[in-house]
């Protein structure tokens, strides 16, 4: 379960990484195109197409608080279905505190009809297993639904992506809840890619989610992951072993105590289709190569 079908995102500055991805990523991997502040929306489909001439499937990032209004939004997605890169989208809220145009959150975007419209099939939209610092936990649950409902209103299909993942037991209890709630879409569990770990814990600490004891111990580095001598170390409790494999700055910290504990604790008829979305803060291509080594180790 754990690796099949994962996807992973690319930005406008890391697409020159993509073609050495052949050979290393399956063809037809799932490439998320994010959106970043400041960016025209032309470099965002030049990278769609990238990843789509690559030969990988495109799901390009629209946020809807940064759209200025319903001819942007248009022109967007009359560009990607152009480009033939229409099919799948991310669906967002975005960061700006105040909307730039009509749209609030994502919801608003699914339920202007456009989508389907421009050709959009498949719609991704977020999940957050472990809140949000300034969204009541309730809230986000009622947004989840009302997009759920959305979608199959407007006969489309999805998925939801998590926010990143740092604690097993939150996230597959997140996902339970999301079943006994009545929502069958497929959810993407957020992991970091290798990555280094003091920005990991700058991550977690921004997005709120360094609030539980095994959150402190984000990641782990090749080293501390020799250093493994209990069940308990591999669920994320920090043995003195692992202390001093992080004195290594050049070893990054990795999500291989993470999906280990969740494949062993994954069960489908509790939670439903799950598979894994990387955030590759450290590197597309980095990510990929882990990613390939990883599943040849287990």
């Amino acid at each position: 379960m754990v690796l099949d079908d994962f996807s992973l995102e690319v930005t406008g500055r890391d697409a020159g990484e993509l073609d050495a991805l052949r050979g290393i990523v399956p063809a037809g991997t799932r490439i998320n195109v994010t959106s970043l502040a400041g960016e025209d929306p032309g470099g965002r489909r030049a990278t769609a197409r990238a990843v789509a001439g690559a030969g990988f499937v495109p799901v390009p990032h629209v946020t809807a608080r940064r759209l200025t209004g319903q001819r942007e939004f248009e022109e967007l997605l009359e560009g990607l279905r152009a480009d033939g890169t229409a099919t799948e989208i991310f669906a967002v809220g975005g960061d700006p505190g105040t909307p730039l145009g009509p749209y609030a959150d994502s919801l608003a975007l699914i339920e202007s009809g456009l989508l389907e419209k421009h050709g959009v099939a498949r719609v991704s939209i977020a999940g957050h297993p472990a809140g949000h610092p300034g969204i009541p936990g309730e809230v986000l649950w009622s947004s989840l639904a009302a997009r759920v409902t959305a979608l199959r209103a407007r006969g489309l299909t999805g998925d939801v992506i998590t926010q990143l993942g740092f604690d097993v037991a939150p996230v597959l209890d997140w996902i339970a809840a999301l079943r006994e709630r009545g929502v069958d879409l497929p959810v993407r569990v957020g992991v970091p890619g290798p990555t280094e770990e003091s920005r990991l814990r700058r991550l977690a600490t921004r997005l709120g989610i360094a609030t539980s004891p095994a959150a402190e111990n984000v990641g782990s580095s090749p080293a501390a992951e020799a250093g493994r001598t209990s069940p308990a170390t591999e669920a994320g409790r920090t043995s003195p072993a692992t202390e001093a494999g992080r004195a290594s700055p050049a070893a990054p910290a990795t999500p291989a105590a993470f999906l280990r504990t969740l494949a062993g604790e994954y069960h489908p008829e509790r939670h439903g289709e799950v598979k894994l979305h990387f955030y590759t803060f450290g590197g597309l291509k980095s990510t990929a190569e882990w990613i390939t080594n990883f599943a040849k180790e287990g």
